[in-house]
């Protein structure tokens, strides 16, 4: 399988839930297996855990979790046939006091806040856009609506308002309680459903610190899906440790043509921030029930790539999808053209800017160098992984190898761009250790004799700090 820079992310459900399929999937190019927890209970995430682990460990391959939380549900309830279908014209009642099943008249809502939340004109959009609604006028807990446009709605299909404006909390008491199991089997990454500020973030961070008595951190990933998110993008960007371009939520809210213009401007503050960022959301959609994607998936996918996001995002694909292997194989295979076609000039990168911190400073100088020396290879002996995330955030063909002590870090790392992180015991003594370094390299038959490659460290080594020390080293 050829080297790849970009990531993949991929989710796991009844489709990819066979051992064998899921462990041929990690081989075929998945980097991180997403659990999604608005599906399933407790007990069947911790299992799901332990079987990704078995499966990595059974392919040679670390991989990451990520615990997507729900978020709150602002859907409507359930229809006593399971569906009903709208015809434009006609009226439709959204009552939040209605205890009774859904008919072709009214249905009841699991948001019980949105009658306080909408006025008459405001525009509704069910299922993901597929039906719009428009509010005539809103009596006690009856929202009452005209139908523009139509079509089947069936249980508990989310509703979204156009332009944003819903005040629901990004953290519900499920996924406080999702929080404490996703600790619980330490996932990697936990990803926040419809955060609209920083605070929502810190108040994760927060959650996910006190569930983890043991003093695991995991990753922090705001899905930037509301409207509201927008103006505080910055904000939310800093206060976690990456971002999700959730482009599902993101255009009911602000529409289609807006979202690709978000997505570039999303991956550029992701990467001028030093923050990983992932495009999800139909890219290979059709792969759902085709065995090749449409071209024109194949170019969203290679578009991302091409703006540097870190990874690109599976989810009904591998999840229910009935060619969960396939789908992997032809995204890697798109990744790997795109990154081959990928123009750019290092030291742009580095026009106009300044670095205040040692550790930064070291980083930079090992891509400039390795960059222009024609290095097989860039080597971070990293404690935390920092230095390996400065690294991918800028856009070079020498790849990255982290090698770091702590399982922990190197699990992290699998989502950087460019970055493959190894584990290796490293020891304390500095010559001792990039001795062992470079042995380890040679045995992997990533450098060879004459080869040449820059390696970072810190000294004294095993003590906090950040990388004081660039060596450039030929080998014999």
């Amino acid at each position: 399988m050829p080297r790849r820079a970009t990531k993949i992310v991929a989710t796991l459900g009844p489709a990819s839930s066979d051992p064998a399929l899921l462990e041929q999937m990690i081989r075929a190019g998945v980097n991180v297996v997403r659990l999604n927890f608005s599906h399933g209970k407790a007990q069947d995430h911790i299992d799901r855990a332990s079987m990704v682990r078995a499966a990595a460990k059974r392919a040679g391959r670390e991989v990451a979790i990520m615990a997507d939380l729900q978020g709150p549900k602002i859907r409507v309830g359930k229809f006593a046939d399971g569906k009903i279908f709208l015809e434009p014209g006609q009226k439709f009642v959204l009552d939040a006091a209605r205890v009774e099943l859904g008919d072709i008249d009214a249905v009841g809502l699991d948001y019980k806040a949105l009658p306080r939340e909408v006025k008459a004109g405001d525009v509704l959009l069910l299922n993901d856009g597929l039906i719009v609604i428009t509010v005539d006028s809103v009596k006690g807990e009856a929202i009452n609506t005209t139908v523009k446009l139509g079509g089947e709605l069936s249980n508990n299909k989310g509703i979204n308002k156009q332009g944003g404006g819903l005040t629901a909390p990004a953290l519900t008491a499920k996924d406080m309680e999702d929080i404490r199991t996703a600790m619980s089997f330490h996932a990697d990454y936990v990803a926040v459903s419809f955060p609209k500020n920083a605070t929502d973030m810190e108040m994760a961070r927060q959650l996910c610190n006190v569930a983890a008595e043991d003093g695991h951190r995991p990753g922090l990933i705001a899905k930037i899906e509301r409207a509201e998110a927008i103006p505080h993008l910055k904000e939310i960007l800093l206060a976690s440790d990456g971002i999700m371009v959730a482009r599902g939520d993101l255009a009911v809210e602000v529409g289609n043509a807006a979202v690709p213009g978000l997505q570039k401007r999303m991956i550029k503050l992701a990467l001028e921030h030093d923050r990983v960022v992932i495009t999800a959301t139909q890219m290979m959609e059709s792969m759902i029930t085709n065995p090749v994607p449409t071209r024109a998936e194949v170019s969203d996918v290679a578009n991302a790539v091409l703006d540097g996001t870190d990874a690109v995002m599976l989810s009904a694909e591998t999840a229910a999808g009935k060619y969960p292997l396939e789908t992997v194989i032809e995204m890697a295979k798109i990744c790997h053209a795109a990154e081959g076609g990928d123009s750019f000039k290092l030291e742009a990168d580095f026009t106009g800017k300044t670095f205040t911190r040692i550790d930064q400073s070291i980083a930079m100088g090992a891509l400039f160098t390795a960059h222009h020396l024609g290095a097989k290879a860039i080597v971070a002996l990293t404690d935390s992984g920092s230095t390996a995330l400065w690294m991918s955030r800028h856009l070079i063909r020498v790849p990255i190898y982290a090698l770091t002590s702590k399982l922990a870090t190197q699990r992290k790392m699998t989502l950087y761009r460019n970055v493959r992180p190894l584990l290796i015991d490293t020891s304390a003594d500095r010559d001792t250790a990039l001795a062992q370094a470079e042995a380890d390299l040679k045995a992997r038959r990533i450098v060879s004799q004459g080869d040449i490659y820059a390696i970072t460290c810190g000294e004294p080594m095993g003590s906090p700090g950040g990388a004081n020390m660039l060596k450039l080293c030929r080998v014999v």
